[in-house]
C-alpha cells in the first residue's frame, strides 16, 4: 500500500490522465475519486492543480472526440454500441437522446455528472451533425467544470484525503485489500442492477421479419417508436407512431385493447421498448410485444424505413 500511495504522489497526473481517458471510453472505473485525491495530494501547488486540470481536460476531449467522431460517420447506431462498453442501464439510450433533443449541445455541461450519459452524448453529438467546433466549446466547458469541481472539492478535503491515505499505508496489504474490495462492490452492483433491470423486462419478442409478414397482412399491428422525437423523424418503421415516454407532456395514442402492439427502440436488450410493453400489459391491453433488435435489426434486415434519414438527396 505504500508504494501505491507513493506512485499516486509521484505520478498522480499521468495516473488521472489514463483514468479519466479510460472512463470517458466507457470503462467502469469512475475517475472522480481519483481526481478528488489527487488534486489533494497537490492542494499545497497552484501550478499543480492548474496542470492536473489540463491534463484531465484533454484526457476527457480526447475520448470524447473519439465517440464524436464515430456518431459522425456511423450516426445513431453507435449508440447502443456506447451502452454495451459499459454498465449504465441499458435505457441510457432513449434517456439521453430526450435530454440531448431539449438541450441540444448545451446538455454536454452536465453530461460528465450523469453516470452513462458522457459517451452517449458525445456521440449523440455527432450523430445528430453538432458542429465541431459547438461540440469543442461546450464539452470542453463541461469537462472543466467536472474536473474543476472534483480538484476543488480536494483541495477543500486536503487534510481529510491526506489522514486517509495516511490511514490507509498504515494498514498496508489489509488496505490495499479494502480498496480492491471497494472496487469489486462498485462493480458488482452495477452489473447486477444491469441483469435485475433485464431480468424484470423478460417477455416474448418479436422478430423482424415476423413484423414484416404482419406488416403484409391484413391485420395490422399498433407499431410505437418509443425513441426520441428526432430520432423518429430521422428513420422509422413505415407505419409507426412516435410516443416519446420523457417528452413533457407525452400520450399515447388510443389503443384497441385488443389489437396486437408491436414496440420498439434502438437499445441494447430493448429495455426501453420491454418497458413500454409491460405498462401497456397493466393498462389491459396484451398482445403487446417488443421487436427484437429494434430499429436496427430492422435496417440491418434490408427493409424499408420512413423519415429525413431515408429521403431521397
Amino acid at each position: 500500500m505504500d508504494l501505491i500511495v507513493a506512485l499516486v504522489r509521484e505520478y498522480g497526473i499521468g495516473i488521472v490522465f489514463l483514468n479519466v481517458l479510460i472512463e470517458q471510453f466507457g470503462a467502469p472505473i469512475p475517475a472522480y475519486p481519483v481526481l478528488m485525491v489527487t488534486g489533494a495530494i497537490h492542494g499545497h501547488s497552484l501550478a499543480q492543480q492548474l496542470l492536473l486540470i489540463a491534463v484531465a481536460v484533454l484526457a476527457a476531449l480526447i475520448a470524447d472526440g473519439v465517440w464524436y467522431a464515430m456518431g459522425r460517420r456511423y450516426g445513431r447506431r453507435v449508440l447502443a454500441r456506447v451502452c454495451k462498453v459499459s454498465l449504465s442501464p441499458d435505457s441510457c439510450v432513449q434517456n439521453t437522446e430526450s435530454l440531448y433533443g431539449r438541450w441540444g449541445a448545451k446538455s454536454l455541461l452536465i453530461a460528465k455528472f450523469v453516470p452513462g450519459f458522457a459517451s452517449i452524448a458525445s456521440a449523440l453529438a455527432g450523430a445528430v451533425g453538432t458542429t465541431p467546433a459547438r461540440f469543442v466549446l461546450f464539452d470542453g466547458l463541461g469537462a472543466l467544470l467536472w474536473v474543476g469541481s472534483a480538484v476543488l472539492l480536494g483541495g477543500l478535503f486536503s487534510s481529510t484525503v491526506e489522514d486517509l491515505l495516511a490511514v490507509l499505508a498504515q494498514l498496508g496489504q489489509w488496505g490495499l485489500l479494502l480498496l480492491g474490495l471497494a472496487f469489486a462492490i462498485f462493480i458488482a452492483r452495477r452489473w447486477w442492477s444491469r441483469r435485475q433491470v433485464i431480468r424484470s423486462l423478460r417477455m416474448e419478442r418479436l422478430t423482424v421479419d415476423e413484423l414484416n409478414d404482419l406488416l403484409g397482412g391484413s391485420d395490422l399491428p399498433v407499431i410505437l417508436d418509443v425513441r426520441a422525437g428526432t430520432a423518429f423523424e430521422a428513420s422509422h418503421i413505415p407505419g409507426a407512431h412516435s410516443y416519446d415516454p420523457h417528452a413533457k407532456g407525452a400520450r399515447l395514442p388510443a389503443i384497441d385493447p385488443e389489437a396486437s402492439v408491436i414496440v420498439y427502440c434502438a437499445c441494447p436488450n430493448e429495455v426501453s421498448a420491454a418497458r413500454i410493453a409491460q405498462l401497456l400489459r397493466r393498462a389491459g391491453i396484451q398482445r403487446v410485444r417488443p421487436l427484437l433488435g429494434g430499429i436496427d435489426a430492422w435496417i440491418d434486415a434490408g427493409y424499408q424505413v420512413h423519415g429525413k434519414s431515408s429521403a431521397p438527396a
